[in-house]
């Protein structure tokens, strides 16, 4: 891989530029090599480069600490493979990276320097088989328990509270603590949890309208009269997107009700709602889990979801929800002790 790493350094230079391997001289921690970059003129510009097997984004400040604490260059960090998470990471911390795929990144101040290639997205070839997605029940409700309830925790206890497996729960947090989501404490119990993240992650894998069984409803006397309905309605339901965050954290008046309902058609009765695919104005879920109905509140006469819940169906909603989900998450952060609960 460092022989991969020099070469690509080199194609990637102009060729008047020339790359040498350094000697590195014995003593303390040492990286796994020093480059030396000559340009046009006889000046040289050092690159230190450390080669690992893998790197996940917790790794990175410990890499880029020991490199600086040893011969002066620019760090440049390699591996077979480098996920979004970890090159973002890298970037914040000012080093260079390369990984077999084609990620590639060198950027030095004097004289400048920016180069940057993209590779893939996801790991080709993994070493084992960890957690890598946020698809499917047992990580939706993993995510909204480490969300809602306020740490520390374990993962036993939380995963009892929760009604989940401990192995099911433990694989969710290693995958958010290696995208350092989750800050765990010397005993693996969860000490501290990046809602905002954590939520922005879980939409990446899960979707109101894809992970839901949906379909499409008119109100034909609009948002309001729903709102009314709702009030004194028996069903059971949980009210989520742009109608709980206008109560919450209001960008604008919600012109599109999303429910949970456990029911489509008897509840699309019930609430007197017509079929309708062309100026829909209600969105009615069957969940992908019974965990939308726990843990809910009451706004305005209105049964909502958690805000976790809510906040994650704004981000993968249609229109100008994902907007709303952003301030949501922001207000969210200002006032945790308004929607999370104690463990």
């Amino acid at each position: 891989m460092l022989g991969q790493a020099i070469q690509l350094l080199r194609d990637r230079l102009p060729s008047s530029w020339l790359v040498e391997r350094e000697p590195i001289e014995p003593g303390g921690r040492r990286p796994d090599a020093v480059l030396a970059v000559t340009v046009p003129g006889g000046r040289e510009i050092a690159i230190v480069v450390e080669v690992k097997r893998s790197v996940e984004p917790r790794d990175v400040d410990r890499i880029i600490d020991m490199l600086q604490s040893g011969p002066a260059g620019s760090p440049f960090v390699v591996a077979p493979f480098l996920s979004p998470a970890t090159r973002a990471r890298l970037i914040k911390r000012e080093a260079g990276y390369a990984d077999s795929t084609g990620n590639f990144r060198l950027a030095i101040d004097d004289p400048l320097v920016l180069i940057e290639t993209s590779g893939a997205e996801r790991d080709p070839e993994p070493l084992d088989r960890p957690l890598r997605s946020l698809k499917g029940r047992g990580a939706g409700r993993s995510v909204r328990a480490l969300c809602d309830f306020i740490p520390p925790y374990g993962v036993r206890d939380l995963a009892k509270t929760a009604g989940l497996s401990p192995a099911t729960l433990s694989r969710v947090v290693d995958l958010l603590a290696r995208e350092l989501l989750v800050e765990r404490g010397p005993r693996g119990d969860v000490q501290n949890v990046d809602v905002s993240g954590v939520i922005r992650r879980w939409a990446k894998d899960y979707s109101f309208q894809r992970s839901n069984s949906v379909e499409t409803f008119l109100e034909p006397r609009g948002v309001g009269s729903l709102r009314e309905k709702l009030g004194s309605a028996t069903l059971p339901y949980a009210a989520t997107g742009s109608l709980v965050a206008a109560a919450v954290a209001p960008i604008a008046a919600p012109r599109l009700v999303q429910l949970y309902v456990r029911d489509l058609g008897a509840s699309a009765r019930a609430l007197s709602l017509r079929q309708a695919e062309d100026a829909a104005n209600v969105m009615l879920a069957e969940p992908f889990d019974a965990v939308v109905f726990e843990r809910t509140t009451q706004r305005d006469g209105v049964t909502s979801a958690a805000l976790s819940q809510v906040a994650a169906d704004l981000l993968t909603g249609p229109g100008r929800s994902p907007n709303e989900g952003e301030a949501l998450l922001k207000w969210m952060e200002a006032n945790p002790g308004a929607w999370r609960i104690r463990s």
